[in-house]
């Protein structure tokens, strides 16, 4: 089957061949089988652990039937390549093509139709899972992007739920963010009937970013991921309930949420670090499974990873530096480290005016739920590098002058040193130099840093370790 009047450019599979191509340095292709317990975990914790972030793409999984990519968001630069920028560009790219948004267009075909099980036929035994972590409950879809539509006005969600097989036809999952997902969820309760959805698991990379989005209830994030994209997002009809999912994705489960049904869930490897079995206990009936006739499973790898946080934080990043910029002009980056999973921020500023960055820390911390503290320094630091912002707190913070404190706020219910609902406090840290401020930073001079380069490289040519 042939499919003419689709674009190539949304298809993952030709993703994958064109960053093969094009890339070959920055994808580390595995050709002996690998465990389907843990084994891309322990590759990807490994190749991490030697300061690697390559895309990893496995051949052969033992027990399940399909190739496995993943880790195809540990790196920023690989992320910036596909909205053709710089990781320097990486923010004003995103929020340029986030900010012109395409309605889907709906089409009659696409790969996803190529194999459909429906009602008795539906075995989610035939959908590949994975097992990330030991502590992990089971297999787990980690990359499922549930697609649900409002009852009343159609308008499409996207979002991110681990789900784990609970029988033959049923899922257990958790909505435990509590956004738009849940909101719809009540819509239909009230209704009295259960909520329609379709799971896309993987899909190109920018329909995976788009899931991320932070946009309001209206916003339908198929069409960020068609800004994103630059085309419309092609989409086809599930064939039950009619929701509209990307003609080129590798699996689509359909079926419904239950809002009165319960199940056990988790525990299982989250972003924060730790094993947890906070959960909503949702249950989806599985009614239909989609898939393309040679699949790919397009793995999200879980726990606190470069490739979860920055699934999640490349487009909050965004949304923050477009705001704190848009309010605070002397704002100049904005940064979320890895090593402070979703709970740290580090915002750097052109200081004008006393208080200034307190006023900055004030405004991110409120507008962000999951910052739990933030760190403001100046403009000269690097706040992609950990010892260059902990220098500055060193060297510019003084404890009684440079805390705030705020308490009794939302944050993430999958932060363990919350409480059950999810409430924390936050803190701002003024690692600034401040006004008045005693201190000139040490210097070496252009010329001797070229004079030790030379030396160096030529030790490099002569194979000579010692000088």
């Amino acid at each position: 089957m042939t499919y003419s009047d689709l674009s190539r450019r949304q298809d993952p599979h030709d993703f994958l061949e064109r960053y093969l191509a094009t890339h070959p340095e920055d994808v580390l292709t595995v050709g002996d089988v690998v465990p389907a317990d843990q084994g891309v975990t322990g590759l990807i914790y490994e190749l991490a652990a030697r300061g690697r972030d390559e895309m990893l793409f496995c051949r052969k999984v033992d027990g399940v039937a399909v190739p496995v990519v993943s880790n195809v968001f540990a790196s920023r630069q690989r992320i910036a390549r596909m909205l053709g920028t710089e990781p320097s560009g990486l923010h004003e790219a995103y929020a340029a093509r986030a900010a012109q948004p395409l309605a889907p267009r709906r089409v009659d075909s696409g790969p996803i139709l190529e194999v459909v099980d429906t009602d008795a036929e539906v075995d989610l035994a035939t959908v590949p899972m994975l097992r990330h972590f030991a502590s992990d409950r089971a297999p787990y879809i980690t990359s499922g992007i549930i697609v649900a539509e409002d009852p009343e006005t159609g308008v499409g969600n996207l979002s991110y739920h681990r789900s784990m097989a609970h029988s033959r036809t049923e899922l257990a999952t958790s909505l435990h963010s509590r956004g738009d997902l849940w909101r719809m969820l009540a819509k239909y309760a009230e209704l009295g009937r259960p909520m329609p959805i379709a799971m896309v698991i993987g899909g190109h990379p920018l329909f995976m970013l788009a899931a991320s989005a932070r946009v309001g209830y209206e916003v339908d994030e198929r069409a960020i991921a068609g800004g994103l994209l630059g085309e419309p997002l092609e989409i086809v009809a599930t064939p039950r309930h009619g929701i509209g999912v990307p003609a080129w994705s590798d699996f689509v489960l359909e079926g419904e949420i239950d809002p009165a049904a319960r199940v056990e869930e988790g525990p299982f490897g989250e972003f924060s670090g730790y094993s947890s079995n906070r959960s909503t206990n949702n249950l989806v009936r599985v009614t239909a499974i989609m898939r393309r006739r040679q699949p790919i499973l397009f793995d999200v790898e879980g726990g606190n990873t470069a490739e979860h946080l920055n699934l999640a934080r490349i487009p909050r990043e965004s949304e923050m530096a477009e705001k704190l910029k848009s309010r605070f002009p002397d704002v100049t980056a904005v940064h979320y480290p890895t090593s402070g999973t979703h709970f740290h921020c580090y915002v750097a500023v052109r200081q004008s005016r006393p208080g200034q960055a307190r006023q900055i820390m004030l405004g991110l911390l409120g507008w962000d739920p999951y910052v739990k503290t933030v760190i403001a320094v100046d403009s000269d630091i690097d706040l992609t590098d950990d010892s260059a912002v902990l220098w500055a707190l060193a060297t510019h913070f003084q404890p009684h002058r440079d805390i705030l404190t705020v308490d009794g706020l939302p944050g993430s219910p999958l932060d363990p040193s919350s409480t059950s609902d999810g409430t924390t406090s936050r803190l701002g840290l003024d690692a600034t130099r401040g006004p008045g401020f005693d201190g000139k930073r040490i210097e070496i001079s252009p010329d001797a840093l070229a004079q030790a380069r030379t030396i160096l490289n030529s030790l490099n040519r002569q194979g000579d370790t010692h000088v």
